[in-house]
């Protein structure tokens, strides 16, 4: 491949990030893997031989994750950004933050890149989005229904980002579990097909893919005042403001 693209996968450091490192690495772009701390970080650059770099940091730090923005932007603007990192057993505050506040402040403080894609869940369909947003009272299904929401909202306000969303499906992953139902491999797939295909079905915005094919989701992520009470909910819960539809998209706050 000539012109391979600059990618950020963050979580990467197993499971379906991983995999998804190593096929793109293998394709011919330039990866940057992800990792919560150094000892995780060193055993990802040998897991996935070929990666350009690492970045380290806590997602349920948010200081922590206004300096992977930084450490971000100093390599450069990124073709592409995968927000896979997610826990599931976790507190309510934890997974609100990994889930939902991390994907919002790194999408508001990055350089903006070309595409971007979130990791959402069948689950969400369970999920209810609150008024007034409690992250100590937030579920696993209510945390990948706001993501979508997330999604959707930056589809809508940046359209010159294609953002899309993806439900892997259950996979036996370390988190999924040896008996989860779902094909291992086709559950990275459609990261890495939204990621760097250019056929016209990958190249949407706004859609919410399972196995490279778009779905119907949970009318409450489409709603519009509802995507912009979670922008504004997310603002005032980290002190980040999701910025305008800029071009370079260069003006950070924090």
């Amino acid at each position: 491949m000539k012109h391979g693209k600059t990618i950020w996968i963050t979580g990467s450091s197993d499971g379906l990030g991983m995999l998804a490192a190593r096929e793109l690495v293998q394709a011919g772009h330039r990866v940057v893997l992800h990792a919560r701390n150094p000892e995780r970080a060193r055993r990802a650059m040998q897991q996935v031989p070929g990666a350009v770099d690492v970045l380290v940091g806590d997602l349920t730090q948010p200081e922590e994750v206004k300096r992977l923005a930084e450490a971000a932007n100093q390599i450069g603007r990124f073709d592409v950004v995968i927000h896979n990192a997610w826990v599931y057993r976790a507190s309510s505050r934890d997974l609100f933050m990994v889930n939902v506040l991390a994907p919002y402040m790194l999408t508001s403080l990055m350089l903006k890149p070309e595409r971007l894609i979130y990791l959402s869940s069948d689950m969400h369909w369970q999920g209810k989005a609150q008024l007034n947003l409690d992250p100590d009272r937030v579920s696993y299904a209510d945390s990948k229904l706001y993501v979508l929401m997330l999604c959707l909202a930056v589809a809508r306000l940046w359209p010159d980002v294609l953002a899309n969303a993806v439900n892997p499906g259950w996979v036996p992953t370390k988190m999924g579990g040896a008996h989860a139902p779902d094909d291992l491999e086709k559950g990275h797939q459609t990261q890495v097909w939204l990621a760097v295909s250019n056929e016209s079905e990958a190249r949407v915005s706004g859609k919410y893919f399972f196995h490279q094919q778009p779905q119907p989701f949970h009318p409450e992520a489409s709603n519009e005042k509802l995507q912009d009470h979670l922008l504004k909910q997310c603002q005032k819960l980290s002190g980040v403001v999701f910025p305008k539809n800029t071009p370079a998209n260069r003006e950070h706050y924090y």
